[in-house]
Formats: structure tokens, sequence, C-alpha cells
């Protein structure tokens, strides 16, 4: 290993960006072409939406107990590691599921390794990125990179498939994601530190400014859902084939690449957590409202650019809040705090939301501006109260 600061930094950054490339690949794929793949297993849109909040519910319980645990130990890379490879095994056996009900029960099981990975990565992120003193967006955003390449490429593939083999495409890319991950390098063991009692996964939710700040998040993160699970079902259905679904998830990403790129070359991370919050909001609102009215194919593009504010700027507002409020040695466990929160809101929103696209359609996108627009309520009084 190198001894130079700048070439280790360097190091670092590049191992780390391969990870979270690998990793991201997957969830390019996962997530607009998963709901096609238990539709092609013969679930309705209700069970649907069942099936993609469980690994929300999921979050509850996997996600403190992993990442208190890695801190404890001060083993977020053994976790991180673990958690991957078990998740690429997972999959391989939800793939030779049959039958709803245990599709449903199978999946709910495979997702508990994965559901720790993204609050151990971006604890391992923020904290070794700290340390060789490298700016966090310009690293996160070459797994926004690699999302588009899933996409995209699972957009050109899905077309010339049958959608049951897509299964396969997500654990292939675990798989690689696990070699990635065996590369990361572990971080240095922090300081011993005076005995004395520190926040645990519920501790945070006392911390000043937390639970404002958590649920906030979470409900403009939540109002995604119906895009999540639905979209892509949506506009196959509208005529769309693979290729351009691909396509648009990819400029939703693109726009939320430009906002973690200019975050590291700008004061724009000097912006308090809430402002960020606010404006991840409005995006949101906007960009729901207009769906809600099924607009035509032309200003889809213009509408996946919001996406830039509904996720990346809520993500850059709740990952920095957590970050700031995380005493030594208890990253994971804060990052485990947020998901727990945003995993909650999210389960229940995923549940309603095949219950609001059956009924409705992407009338169902009214609900979720509705959701976002209390998101941005909650931070404003959590601004005007100055929380970070």
């Amino acid at each position: 290993m190198p001894n130079d600061p700048q070439i280790l930094a360097a190091h670092f950054a590049r191992r780390l960006a391969l990870f979270y490339g690998a990793l991201f690949v997957s969830i390019g794929i996962q997530l607009p072409f998963f709901p096609l793949w238990l539709e092609a297993k013969g679930l309705d849109a209700r069970m649907i939406g069942f099936v993609l909040a469980a690994p929300m519910v999921v979050r509850l319980f996997a996600v403190p107990v992993v990442t208190r645990l890695a801190d404890r130990r001060q083993a977020l890379w053994s976790a991180i590691l673990v958690a991957v490879a078990a998740s690429a095994l997972g999959t391989l056996v939800v793939g030779f599921t049959e039958g709803s009900i245990a599709i449903l029960l199978v999946f709910a099981l495979a997702s508990i390794p994965f559901v720790p990975i993204m609050p151990l990565a971006e604890a391992y992120a923020l904290r070794g990125l700290a340390q060789v003193g490298r700016a966090y967006g310009p690293v996160r955003l070459w797994g926004s990179a690699a999302f588009i390449g899933g996409s995209l490429g699972a957009g050109w593939i899905v077309d010339s498939i049958a959608p049951g083999n897509l299964i396969w495409l997500i654990a292939g890319a675990l798989g690689a994601a696990t070699v990635a991950a065996a590369g990361l390098i572990p971080l240095r063991p922090r300081p011993p530190t005076p005995d004395r009692p520190e926040p645990d996964y519920l501790g945070f939710l006392r911390t000043p400014g937390f639970a404002a700040v958590a649920v906030a998040a979470g409900l403009i993160q939540a109002s995604h859902t119906v895009y999540y699970g639905f979209s892509t079902l949506d506009w196959k259905a509208g005529g769309l084939d693979g290729k351009a679904v691909g396509i648009l998830w990819a400029v939703g990403v693109v726009a939320e690449i430009t906002l973690f790129a200019f975050s590291g070359r700008s004061r724009l991370l000097g912006m308090s957590s809430t402002t960020l919050l606010m404006i991840g909001a409005l995006g949101a609102v906007l960009r729901w409202s207009v769906m809600a009215l099924d607009p035509p194919t032309a200003m889809l593009p213009l509408l996946q650019c919001l996406h830039g504010l509904s996720f990346g700027a809520t993500h850059l507002g709740a990952v920095g809040f957590v970050s700031r409020i995380a005493p030594i040695g208890r990253a994971a466990t804060a990052q485990g705090s947020l998901a727990v929160v945003l995993g909650g809101i999210m389960a229940i929103s995923m549940g309603v939301s095949g219950v609001l696209y059956e009924a409705f359609g992407t009338r169902a996108y009214a609900a979720m501006a509705l959701m976002a627009a209390m998101g941005g309520v909650l931070a404003a009084v959590a601004w005007r109260r100055r929380a970070v």
C-alpha cells in the first residue's frame, strides 16, 4: 500500500468508486425492472406493492442490528463484504422461487443482508473519505453513473429475453459487487475514547433535530414509491420499449450525478441540511403533480430531470446531517438510524402505492405530491428551529 497521502487518497477513492459502481449496476437493474419480473411471475399490482415493501419492513430490524454490530467491532469493511455476498446468494434463491406468497417470503428473507448495505457503505465512505481528505459527492456519483449503465443495459436486454430471466442479471451484478467489496481498503481503527455512553440507534431519535430531519427526508424519499414500483409497468403498457424505459431512468440519474458532482466543487454542501431537504421537496411536488396528469411522452425526460432535486438534494441533506451529528465510532449506527426511519415510511408508502396504482393508475402520483409537500413543511419547521 502506498505511503504518500495523496496516492493513498486516490487509491482509496478509486476502490470505493468501483464498489459503488458495481453495487449500483445491480440497483440500476432491480429498481426499474424487478417489477417486470414480478409481473411475469403472475403477481398483480397490489401484490407487487407488498413484495417491494418487504425490504423496507425488514430494514426496521436488520439495519439497526447489523450497523450497531459493525460499529462495536469496528468492522465496516467486513460487514459490507458479508452483506453483499449474502445478497447475491439470496437473489439466486429468489430466482428459483415460484408462487406469490413464496416469492414474498423468500424475497423478505433475502432482503435481510441487502438492506444494511447502503447505510454501511455510506458510513464507510463518509468516514474513510474524511480520513483521506476527499469529498463524498464526486465519489458517490460513480454509483449513480453505474446505475445508468445498469438501467440502460437491462433496458436493451429486456426486449430480447424473457422477463423471467431478469433476476439472473441482478444476481450477476451483485456477484460483481462482492468482488469489488473484497477490494475495499479497511478503515484505520478509531482512537480509543474514554468510557462514556454514546447514542445507539434509538438514542439518535432523541438527538435535537434528528427526528424532524429524518421524517422529512423519509416523506420526500417515500414519495418516489409509485415511480419505483410502477413507472416501468406504466410506460411499457403505454407502448415504450425496454430501451426507452432504460433511457428515461437514466435521464433521472444523470440529473442526480450532476448535483453530486456540483456538490464537490461548490458551496452546495455548505447549505444547511434542511435547506437541501426543502429544495428536494419542491422538486418532488412539481414532479409528481405533473405525473399525476398523465403527461405526454415528450415531457417525461424533463420531469425525470427533477430527480436531481427530489432524490439527490434530499439524499445529500439527510446523509450530511447524520454525518455531522454522529460521534466518533457511531457513524454506521447513525446512518442505520436514518435508514430505519426512511424504511418505515417507505414500507407504508410502497404498500399503499400498490393499492393506489391498482385503483387510480397514474393519478396515484397526486398522493405522492402531497406526501412530498408534508416532508417539505416538516423540513421548514426544522429549519426555523435551527436544525443543522
